[in-house]
């Protein structure tokens, strides 16, 4: 299936909708084709890949759920401890809540089975174990939504020059 990026009237990222919603915009009026990839619904209608609104939207701000998927995503399916990049990672906590460590997105960050073990009920400091990156809550929840569908495996999303941080 093919997702088209929508963006508000001022380029800025907005959401993802399916090439059926997209077309359904255009043909109301209410957004205007920006890129398409060369494929055609009809002879003369090009399938877009961006459409950009035609009038203002203004984006309620959401917060994104600390939740494993999330986690994954954000660190990008990497252990934070030896970099293997792999699906079936844990989730650590940096300070074990053992020791009073909170599931807070600055003290939870993905690791691979073997590192978790390793690290246990210690702190990275503690286990020699630095962290590859400094774990952070994730901006905009409209750009981290965006980001999973820009993932470098992921063809035929040309959406970089549109989306900063993806």
């Amino acid at each position: 299936m093919s997702k088209v990026l929508v963006l508000n009237a001022s380029y800025e990222p907005l959401n993802i909708c399916t090439w059926r919603r997209a077309v359904v915009l255009l043909m109301k009026g209410k957004a205007e084709p920006i890129e398409d990839n060369g494929n055609f619904i009809y002879t003369d209608t090009p399938l877009p890949t961006v459409i950009r609104l035609r009038s203002y939207v203004k984006i309620p701000y959401k917060e994104i759920s600390l939740s494993r998927r999330n986690i994954l995503h954000r660190d990008n399916y990497t252990c934070q401890y030896c970099g293997d990049k792999r699906h079936d990672l844990t989730i650590d906590h940096i300070i074990p809540r053992s020791r009073g460590g909170l599931d807070a997105w600055d003290n939870v960050v993905a690791a691979c089975l073997r590192c978790n073990v390793k690290k246990g009920d210690r702190t990275p400091k503690e286990a020699s174990m630095p962290l590859m990156s400094t774990p952070r809550r994730p901006v905009s929840h409209v750009l981290f939504e965006i980001s999973k569908h820009t993932h470098p495996n992921v063809s035929g999303y040309n959406w970089k020059k549109y989306v900063i941080g993806a």
